[in-house]
């Protein structure tokens, strides 16, 4: 049997691709162009190995381990949602985890979706220092998180497209979101730079 650094770079990335294959439990599926050169194959199938092999968490885990302590919205007071949603925002910006479309979810409703669902998906965290994620909290492609999209999110030229791509169904009226909340959440750095 070869030893891997007498193997041929052709017979690694097969490797690579059996052991990503059965990481993944054979859901792995990708396109490589014919001209794409063998060294930068096996860089991307080593990606994936690592990828398939990270562990895998929740943000409430993370912000839990960070010291955020996540009572259930039962337990708070108005006034104490408002402060803890505060900590959470703050700590998933620190974990490079930033919310968007809020508005339309007063502080309590916000803290409920963040505790009772979104908190808890799992994720693969990325260790690069240049990596966010961006939680879109009308991004689930649910009818009425579309609905709240185009209620109170999409410019004219986005309920435009929306229009023609879906012409029969009936687009709700434009209103301005009962909170205001979005402008002053945490962004990723690179949203500063223009």
């Amino acid at each position: 049997m070869k030893r891997q650094s007498e193997k041929t770079i052709e017979e690694r990335i097969a490797d690579l691709k059996l052991e990503a294959d059965r990481l993944s439990g054979g859901i792995v599926a990708g396109f490589e162009a014919p001209d794409t050169p063998p060294e930068i194959l096996e860089q991307f199938w080593e990606r994936v190995v690592a990828f398939e092999k990270t562990p895998t968490t929740t943000n409430f885990a993370q912000l839990t381990e960070a010291g955020v302590e996540l009572p259930s919205p039962r337990e708070l007071s108005d006034e104490q949602i408002k402060e803890k949603l505060k900590s959470v925002i703050e700590g998933l910006a620190k974990l490079r985890v930033f919310l968007t479309n809020t508005n339309h979810l007063s502080d309590r409703e916000l803290y409920e979706r963040l505790w009772e669902e979104t908190l808890h998906e799992e994720i693969i965290p990325d260790p690069s220092p240049n990596a966010s994620w961006t939680v879109d909290l009308v991004s689930s492609g649910s009818i009425e998180d579309e609905e709240l999209y185009l209620k109170y999110y999409a410019d004219e030229l986005a309920r435009a497209e929306w229009e023609a791509d879906c012409p029969d169904g009936p687009i709700p009226a434009r209103e301005d979101p009962p909170y205001d909340r979005d402008r002053n959440l945490p962004k990723p750095v690179w949203q500063y730079r223009n």
